[in-house]
């Protein structure tokens, strides 16, 4: 086997492994990328699959978590992660890349069966997981996959399953937009300034894993922090929804997401009774620039004439604000998410290289 983009992988990772902060974070991100990356190895040489693209997926798997700290969505966002940097080492093909980039997102449908690539990193995850905690208790199937895995290479062994709750679970009735808005309007009356010492800000970006974020948002974080907002209420999606055009810390990819078949998010003022409302997203048009959905923000309230908005990044001054606009001028509609709204995709990843 041809380790030399394998070597170049494992650097990559490890130098995300040494920025972490904790000896404790790098033992941790070390035992599990470098584990799964083994399994998946030893898994593609069982199954007849090539060996090398299973361990760069295992090494790159859960690239994002560990370099975020962020737990959600751990495959979809890994994939979207490194796939820049795949096609800037111009190592890979464009079918390896598709090839690499699948099998990372799909880590997260475990309970859904795609290519054999992709089974082999659902199968290593959950097999690294087990031999590192053989008491560890697994979901269903998780269970189910590692029994199936386990027969496959004549290993005795059992699991312990997660006990399902058959009693009905009443959940309170939560109103997410609500308390997107209370955030927005705490962060925008703090005056948060868009640079990097201003630890408010930070996490305003944490999403982003790029080296170079501060410079990339700087006087353009007002999606990011409408993301943010969305993310801290408990609207969670990773950050691009998987096929689309544009990450989430742009406007274009807030619009783009509002108006999917699943979502229908998007509304404009006064068609069919619609009324901007506490907790809204309002987009606008050619506000600042002569660009199309140039600015967004969170409406805080609204009267006949006004909206009482609160901004990341007002007029593209890179401060955070809570202040009124006129209802009327450069507005291009709003987003009203939904309160039960949950991300799922069903359909093909097709990531854009």
């Amino acid at each position: 086997m041809n380790n030399k983009r394998l070597d170049s992988i494992r650097i990559f990772v490890q130098e995300m492994i040494g920025s972490l902060d904790s000896e404790i974070q790098r033992q941790e991100a070390c035992v599990q990328l470098s584990g799964v990356s083994n399994t998946a190895s030893l898994l593609a040489k069982r199954r007849d699959q090539n060996q090398e693209i299973a361990a760069i997926c295992g090494l790159l798997h859960d690239y994002y978590r560990f370099n975020t700290g962020i737990i959600e969505f751990p495959g979809v966002n890994s994939a979207e992660t490194v796939r820049p940097i795949l096609r800037e080492m111009k190592a890979f093909t464009t079918e390896e890349q598709v090839t690499i980039l699948r099998a990372i997102f799909y880590r997260d449908y475990r309970d859904r069966i795609h290519g054999p690539l992709d089974e082999i990193i659902k199968d290593a995850y959950v097999l690294h997981l087990y031999f590192q905690n053989p008491g560890c208790i697994m979901q269903q199937q998780d269970a189910d996959r590692l029994q199936k895995v386990f027969r496959e290479l004549g290993i005795p062994g059992d699991c312990i399953v997660e006990k399902s709750n058959q009693e009905e679970i009443i959940y309170s009735n939560l109103d997410k937009r609500m308390r997107m808005a209370e955030i927005a309007e705490d962060l925008g009356r703090a005056n948060i300034i868009g640079l990097p010492g201003d630890q408010r800000y930070r996490e305003i970006c944490k999403y982003w894993p790029d080296r170079a974020i501060y410079q990339v948002l700087q006087n353009s974080w007002c999606a990011a922090f409408v993301y943010h907002c969305c993310f801290e209420a408990g609207f969670l999606m990773p950050i691009r929804y998987p096929n689309g055009k544009y990450r989430l810390a742009g406007v274009g990819a807030l619009l783009e997401w509002a108006h999917l078949p699943e979502t229908g998010f998007f509304h404009i003022d006064k068609h069919n009774g619609f009324t901007p409302q506490r907790g809204d997203i309002v987009i606008y048009e050619k506000l600042l620039s002569n660009d199309s959905h140039d600015h967004t923000g969170i409406v805080l309230a609204c009267n006949d004439n006004e909206i009482l908005v609160a901004e990341g990044n007002r007029d593209n001054q890179n401060y955070s604000s809570v202040f009124y606009r006129d209802r009327w001028h450069c507005i291009l509609g709003y987003i009203r998410i939904n309160n039960n709204y949950e991300y799922q995709f069903n359909d093909t990843y097709n990531p854009i290289l």
